[in-house]
């Protein structure tokens, strides 16, 4: 599989909770740091949370306390639980490794109104 699966994207209101997941093959199968990206309308990708091999994650500022990122590498699923959403958050939301990245996926909508 050439890009990671998105899912779970949404419309929520602000202060909302939402639960994005992603998958391919590839991401229990070697050492990796994953991570979650965003991205704005006309702007580029923005990093939002990564996370090693062996679980351990980190946070772009505006997110923490917030976003929580967790993997799964038996079932080849990432997971970004994402709670007090603020419309700052609206943004598609894609998986993709820190490094030797794979092809970008479609990604997934979120969106949060005031």
């Amino acid at each position: 599989q050439a890009h990671f699966v998105e899912s779970g994207g949404g419309n929520v209101q602000a202060g909302g909770s939402l639960t994005l997941s992603c998958t391919n093959p590839s991401l229990g199968r070697y050492i990796n740091v994953a991570a979650w990206f965003r991205q704005f309308p006309g702007k580029q990708r923005e990093l939002v949370a990564e996370i090693t091999t062996g679980g351990e994650p980190e946070y772009q500022d505006s997110v923490k306390g917030r976003f929580t990122i967790s993997r799964d590498n038996a079932k080849n699923t990432m997971t970004l639980e994402m709670t007090n959403l603020q419309p700052e958050d609206t943004a598609i939301y894609y998986c993709n490794y820190i490094l030797a990245a794979l092809d970008w996926g479609p990604g997934t909508q979120v969106t949060v109104s005031a």
